[in-house]
């Protein structure tokens, strides 16, 4: 397998030995793609996630991603997708599943501006499909679903797919374990 840093279509911009370094050098650096380890000192990587949000950052990935994978993954995002992994989907819901009742209350987010397709497009995205297996699931072209989730995102005022995975979790509409 090919080296990352060896193909000239990617430039490493920073590397970080915990969470609290990796959300220092992506407010720093600004990449389009962070690949990250849930476990790590000083501060978890689901945490370091959720700050690294905040920069505006486009695509996540867990570090044992291919390098293959990796090249798709930052050509994806240089096209304007978001991109989350499957993996890190199904840590951020443990995540948001495991937390208990006594914290701050999560704001309810009216979802009743969304088209039956929409709200579709959302549960399935939830699940950590790509734009092009939503498109295969529901039939329609990648570009048709492209504007689905660009509609998703304006309607309830998201920066990315990302937030909208966080969403639909935090909504009910989708919960820990649907497929």
């Amino acid at each position: 397998m090919a080296n990352p840093r060896s193909m000239p279509s990617i430039e490493v911009t920073a590397e970080a030995a915990d969470g609290a370094e990796a959300v220092e050098a992506a407010g720093r650096t600004r990449p389009d793609v962070v690949l990250m380890d849930v476990r790590m000192p000083r501060m978890d990587g689901i945490e370091a996630t959720r700050r690294i949000l905040a920069t505006g950052a486009s695509g996540f990935l867990l570090k044992d991603v291919t390098p293959e994978h990796l090249v798709a993954a930052v050509t994806l995002v240089r096209t304007g997708d978001a991109l989350l992994a499957p993996a890190i989907t199904r840590r951020l819901v443990e995540r948001f599943a495991s937390r208990d009742d006594s914290g701050p209350p999560v704001p309810h987010r009216d979802l009743s501006e969304l088209t039956a397709r929409e709200l579709e497009v959302l549960r399935l995205l939830a699940t950590g499909l790509s734009n092009v297996e939503l498109a295969e699931r529901l039939t329609l072209s990648p570009a048709t679903v492209k504007t689905h989730v660009a509609r998703i995102l304006a309607k309830l005022g998201l920066r990315d797919r990302v937030q909208a995975v966080v969403l639909a979790y935090e909504t009910g509409l989708v919960s820990p374990g649907a497929t």
